[in-house]
């Protein structure tokens, strides 16, 4: 079927995308509940507890990652930038020992929510059904969520104060990089038994083989790097 340059476009700004991608203002229907994805060190935060450690559960409902994907190409104004997020984060912290181990699913990602449209200074929201088709051809064509659905990360404190070392399991590729973070103790939680880690960075998509999505000769395309800020919050299970 012959599809429009500006439907195309909308379309292939996501479709190269990192890890991310889900519906717009509608929220995809719940996956099943997973207690731990692939590599998921659940034994290790067992065995903390019962030495007497401390160990958080991340707070889904109070973490976020979001991803901004930029178009590119020529062509690139008959597109959209995108943003993504997980607001489905699972994993552990064992704060004595600096370290956490958590996933998230692709097919639980969410894109262009309206207020993270607003907040990343996009004045424009693609139509629901764009958004739907982009998310559908993403996760099928592209990241191949039926044989890597899950995200994984796992980060452990450095020497260097607020600096993380941190691993990133995506479409079976595993990356390491250190990032800088802020850490504090949530408002709200005074009891000291949470913590809240935010930053941000940037990654590209080819250094987790993905090739970048582009059509028409790259007219079209969807940029490699991609803008990551997060917020994760856990609290005492």
């Amino acid at each position: 079927m012959f599809i429009t340059a500006h439907r195309a476009a909308s379309y292939i700004v996501l479709a190269g995308l990192l890890a991310a991608c889900a519906p717009g203002a509608v929220r995809p229907p719940p996956a099943p509940r997973v207690e731990a994805g692939p590599g998921f060190q659940e034994a290790h935060y067992r065995r903390a507890e019962a030495m007497g450690q401390t160990v958080l559960r991340i707070d889904p409902q109070r973490s976020l990652i979001s991803i901004t994907v930029h178009r590119g190409g020529s062509l690139a104004r008959m597109g959209h930038d995108h943003v993504v997020a997980s607001r489905t984060i699972e994993g552990l912290v064992a704060p004595e020992e600096g370290r956490t181990d958590f996933h998230f699913r692709l097919d639980q990602l969410t894109v262009d929510e309206p207020s993270l449209r607003a907040e990343a200074g996009f004045g424009t929201q693609p139509a629901s059904e764009a958004i739907e088709g982009t998310r559908r051809n993403m996760l099928t064509k592209v990241l191949d969520s039926e044989h890597f659905p899950f995200v994984l990360i796992h980060a452990t404190r450095t020497r260097a104060a607020n600096v993380l070392s941190v691993s990133i399991t995506l479409h079976g590729t595993t990356r390491a990089m250190e990032i800088p973070v802020q850490m504090e103790r949530p408002a709200a939680d005074a009891s000291g038994d949470s913590i809240a880690v935010s930053g941000t960075l940037r990654l590209n998509q080819s250094d987790f083989g993905i090739v970048p999505f582009s059509v028409l000769g790259g007219a079209i395309a969807v940029q490699d790097g991609l803008d990551l800020r997060f917020r994760i919050v856990a609290a005492k299970r």
